[in-house]
């Protein structure tokens, strides 16, 4: 009777542990597959990236009077000389001197609206995305980035300062609080992770990071609109449970930092273009 029962619970757990391995390879298979996917239908949707309609929006502002000072932005230094635009928004964030601070390009588009326009910069970090002066960011934004396109990313950690912000952004990556302690690596921390069938990349390797970070901006094709990295990073707070972090503050700048020089080597690919 004993022998039976033992063979019986053996047969069932057999029985168990198959089941168990079928529905494992059932939900790989179905990730796998969904993945696919979602690659071809971006690979489809590829031509005609609605990013270039904002693009063309941020040139013309780029050229436009504006502002107090009715100026333009022509002469506007991302690091690499007033008026440079071409292949600096893949060295950014970076120190700059007349700051005397490390800035991403947001923060840095802001200084030169001040300096160069009188365009105080409180009324774009109080602004709603998508709307009046964070409209106007978006499009500069999606202009900038586009110059930086099949360059390779090379952010700077030399200087103290630049050191600092990247310590800073390891420590916020890694940061668990909030009502279900997450943090960044919750999601980004691990090879092979998924959220809604989707792929994440582990930000804390150079393949994953450069994936990650070169990526972005991109338009988000499920709202229809153009994503800075700072509207990425509010979302990722509000996933995470987090308050939403303020508009060009030095958290998400350390954050920018941390993953841009982890990306070194990688290739800019943005404007990307999302789910």
């Amino acid at each position: 009777m004993r022998q039976h029962f033992s063979l019986s619970c053996k047969f069932g757990y057999a029985i168990l542990f198959s089941a168990l391995a079928t529905l494992a390879l059932v939900k790989t298979v179905q990730a796998q597959t969904a993945s696919e996917g979602i690659a071809k239908y971006r690979e489809m949707i590829a031509d005609g990236n609605p990013s270039e309609l904002y693009e063309a929006a941020g040139e013309e502002l780029w050229k436009k009077p504006m502002g107090p000072k009715n100026a333009t932005l022509e002469q506007c230094d991302l690091g690499l000389g007033p008026g440079v635009v071409a292949g600096a928004a893949a060295q950014l964030p970076r120190y700059f001197k007349d700051s005397n601070r490390v800035q991403d390009l947001e923060s840095r588009l802001m200084t030169c609206r001040e300096k160069l326009q009188g365009i105080d910069p409180q009324a774009t970090i109080d602004a709603p995305f998508q709307v009046g002066p964070k409209k106007e960011m978006e499009a500069l934004v999606a202009y900038v980035v586009t110059l930086s396109k099949g360059k390779k990313i090379n952010v700077s950690t030399t200087h103290p300062k630049e050191k600092e912000m990247m310590a800073l952004g390891k420590r916020a990556f890694f940061f668990e609080g909030g009502p279900m302690d997450f943090s960044c690596a919750s999601c980004h921390g691990e090879n092979g992770k998924r959220i809604r069938l989707q792929d994440l990349p582990n930000l804390t390797t150079q393949a994953g990071a450069a994936l990650g970070w070169g990526s972005w901006p991109a338009y988000r094709v499920s709202s229809g609109q153009f994503w800075t990295m700072q509207q990425r990073l509010n979302d990722c707070y509000r996933q995470q449970r987090f308050p939403f972090p303020i508009y060009g503050s030095d958290v998400t700048i350390a954050l920018s930092m941390y993953m841009a020089a982890t990306a070194n080597g990688g290739i800019v690919q943005t404007p990307g273009l999302k789910r």
